[in-house]
């Protein structure tokens, strides 16, 4: 399984990532600034990254508890993966994002998946990416 550090770093890679490429994308479809956009995103970014050390903490463990090794994961696992913790964070950030670009909850419900939408594709590779760059460690009980 992997070590606190080689989580943080992949958390912090992940958000910066996504940042990057997110922020200006989604203050030009909005129609807003970047400011608004990017101090919506620097705290949906920590909340994410409190939830993805978590969520990814959970994962491995439910992998060793169902007897799998924590680096085998198929496409398939790595989809539901990413669509588990699309779709739970989902739920934390329609409300936040309705408060703070101040629209309805509707219209940040859309926003919100379209953001969920890219997430899920940026977690896919990245995670592939990641896991080709910085293999899962060998453990004894590999």
């Amino acid at each position: 399984m992997r070590n606190t550090f080689d989580r943080i770093r992949h958390t912090l890679g992940f958000e910066i990532t996504g940042m990057v490429m997110s922020v200006p994308l989604f203050a030009h479809l909005m129609d807003r600034s970047l400011d608004k956009t990017g101090v919506l995103a620097v705290g949906m970014s920590l909340t994410a990254m409190v939830w993805n050390y978590g969520y990814n903490l959970a994962f491995d463990h439910l992998m060793v508890r169902l007897g799998r090794r924590v680096d085998d994961r198929p496409p398939k696992l790595r989809v539901m993966h990413a669509l588990g913790f699309e779709t739970s964070f989902l739920c934390v950030t329609v409300p936040a994002v309705a408060w703070w670009l101040e629209m309805s909850f509707l219209q940040a419900l859309i926003m919100d998946i379209g953001m969920a939408g890219f997430y899920t594709v940026h977690a896919y590779i990245y995670n592939w990416v990641y896991d080709r760059v910085f293999p899962m460690p060998v453990t004894e009980t590999d």
